[in-house]
């Protein structure tokens, strides 16, 4: 009971509204004053001023003749949108024109276990950046995942760094020149 009391008075029942008179049969008088509709007097129907639909010719001046060269200048210039990465992916290093050569990096392959025996060819490359190289081999007359080799120095001091169909490792991320490491990881 004192939860109620603390809301405050309880509401009130609604005003009721009278009731509505019913419409009756009777005619409402009319004002007296007024003219029935049967003795309203006649007005004839407003007549409208007619006007002239013709117009005197309009004479426009002649185009303005704008040469080509104006034109030219006045168009704007709209360029494509181009996406730009934060950094661009470099070029990939250019191939070698010294050492190693492509026998070299075969070579090298074939140190490579199980590979002695098989018959490689140079697909692509050998590619240099200063002292790496990246190589892409396959089998003689066969299409397939190229076999890749990501090697440091030349000639004797020719070092394998990654080999196989996946060579992108951490060596080759952290520490392979910027045209090598597109060619082995593709960024």
């Amino acid at each position: 009971m004192a939860l109620l009391s603390a809301c405050g008075e309880p509401p009130q029942p609604q005003p009721t509204s009278p009731t509505y008179a019913t419409a009756s049969a009777a005619p409402v008088p009319l004002d007296p004053a007024l003219p029935t509709p049967a003795t309203q007097p006649l007005t004839p129907p407003a007549t409208v001023p007619t006007y002239a639909t013709t117009y005197p010719p309009l004479t426009l001046p002649p185009p303005a003749t704008i040469p080509p060269a104006t034109i030219a200048t006045l168009a704007p210039t709209t360029t494509a949108p181009t996406e730009k990465s934060p950094t661009p992916t470099p070029s990939h290093a250019p191939k070698c024109t010294t050492v190693p050569t492509g026998p070299e990096i075969v070579a090298l392959a074939k140190k490579e276990e199980g590979m002695a025996k098989v018959p490689l060819v140079v697909q692509e490359g050998p590619f240099c950046s200063g002292t790496w190289s990246f190589t892409a081999l396959g089998l003689k007359g066969v299409e397939e995942d190229p076999f890749m080799i990501v090697a440091t120095g030349s000639g004797a001091t020719l070092t394998r760094v990654a080999a196989g169909s996946e060579v992108c490792i951490n060596p080759v991320q952290n520490s392979a020149p910027p045209g090598i490491r597109v060619l082995a990881c593709g960024f």
